[in-house]
Order: C-alpha cells, then sequence, then structure tokens
C-alpha cells in the first residue's frame, strides 16, 4: 500500500474531526459550517488559520480520496455532514488516536505536552504510557504515523511528529531568543543616543582644533 501523504489543510481538517468526535459527540459528525469553525478556533491549534468553506470542501474531497473522511446524507439533517475514517484506516487504540490528534493540531510535541494536552481526549497515567503510545505510532502498519525528532541545542526535550504530512524537517534552533518589540525600540533609541553623543564629541574636537588654529593666526598679525 502507498503511503498516504496529506496536505496541510487536509491535516487540520482531519484532526478537527478526529477532535470533535470525542470531545463533542452528540454534534458529530459536523456540518460543514461547524467544521470551519473547529478548523479556524484559536484555543488548541498550532498555527492558528482562517479556512473558508471552499478551502475546507476542497481538503474534505482529498480527504475522502484516501479513504480518510465520508459524508453522510441522513433524513434527519437537510444539510451533509462529515466524519473521519482514521481510527479504521490503521486500527488505533484511543490513546493513539488522543496522541496523534494533538501532533496533528499543534505540530511537534514533547512527552509532556502531549500529556498535558490530550487530557479530553484520554487521561494518560504517566509519561511512560505516552512514550509507548507514540512507539506504537511510530511502527504502526501499513505506514509509520509518528517520529522522534532529534533534540533541538538548547532543549531539555526532543519533540515527536506525525508523518501523515510526509517526512519532517525539524526547524533550525534560534540561535539567539525572541526580542519583545519594546525592547528592540529600546536598543534602537540607545543606539541613536550613543551616535549622537559620538557625533557631538567628534564636533567638539573639531571646534576646539579650529580655535586653535585661528588663535595661531592672530598671533601671525600682534
Amino acid at each position: 500500500m502507498e503511503s498516504l501523504v496529506l496536505n496541510a489543510v487536509e491535516i487540520r481538517v482531519l484532526g478537527a474531526l478526529v477532535e470533535k468526535e470525542i470531545t463533542t459527540p452528540d454534534y458529530y459528525p459536523l456540518t460543514l459550517n461547524a467544521l470551519v469553525n473547529a478548523c479556524n478556533q484559536s484555543s488548541n491549534r498550532d498555527p492558528v488559520v482562517s479556512f473558508d468553506e471552499t478551502t475546507v470542501v476542497r481538503a474534505l474531497d482529498g480527504l475522502r480520496e484516501k479513504k480518510l473522511a465520508l459524508v453522510f446524507y441522513g433524513a434527519e439533517s437537510r444539510v451533509p455532514k462529515y466524519a473521519h475514517k482514521l481510527q479504521e484506516a490503521f486500527m488505533l487504540s484511543r490513546p493513539e488516536i488522543a496522541a496523534l490528534c494533538v501532533l496533528l493540531l499543534r505540530g511537534p510535541q514533547t512527552v509532556g505536552e502531549l500529556r498535558g494536552r490530550t487530557g479530553r481526549m484520554h487521561e494518560f497515567a504517566a509519561l511512560e504510557e505516552v512514550e509507548a503510545t507514540l512507539q506504537a505510532l511510530a511502527t504502526k502498519e501499513p505506514q509509520p504515523l509518528a517520529t522522534k525528532l532529534p533534540r533541538q541545542t538548547g532543549f531539555k526535550e526532543s519533540r515527536f511528529a506525525h508523518l501523515l504530512g510526509g517526512e519532517v524537517h525539524p526547524e533550525p534552533a534560534e540561535t539567539a531568543p525572541r526580542l519583545e518589540p519594546a525592547t528592540i525600540a529600546v536598543r534602537l533609541e540607545n543606539e541613536r543616543l550613543a551616535k549622537l553623543e559620538t557625533d557631538t564629541d567628534a564636533l567638539r574636537r573639531e571646534f576646539a582644533e579650529l580655535k586653535r588654529q585661528f588663535a595661531d593666526f592672530r598671533k601671525q598679525f600682534e
């Protein structure tokens, strides 16, 4: 079986479907409007996005082609509703689906971050259980679903990422911490003042030299 590779929008749509099935089962499957809102919500998302309905529909079409989503036309609803088939496609346990969902919605995570962010979907008893779950995802058939990223310089723990978007290329570690805008403004102001002081000192020296030269010139006529 050829490995599934999803684009960024498909990943967000799939993650949102998985999350809502577990956390709000009474409203699942989701209408298109509910799914758009789930994709665009500002909490528990990284990055925060602003998809329109057309973008989400295209992603749903892609997921349906990959056998990871389906649409319901139930007699009780006048609008179609959407659901995922991720759990069935890979025979995932509740801990596995919870961990994978967070990776889909929030990007690479440490073991501790995963334990803290999966609580609404599954309560991991200990970090060891999270690690065992990640190992199971990393060896999942028909394709691995997670991988451990190289530990970045300056960080104590390694992070884990999902593989549904293909091979993961870790972002290079920042060589220096990001500065707040106010800090940058203060530093620029300090540099400006320092330059003014330097220029003023230079002008004073030039003026003193001109005074000396003028005094020498006057002496020639005394």
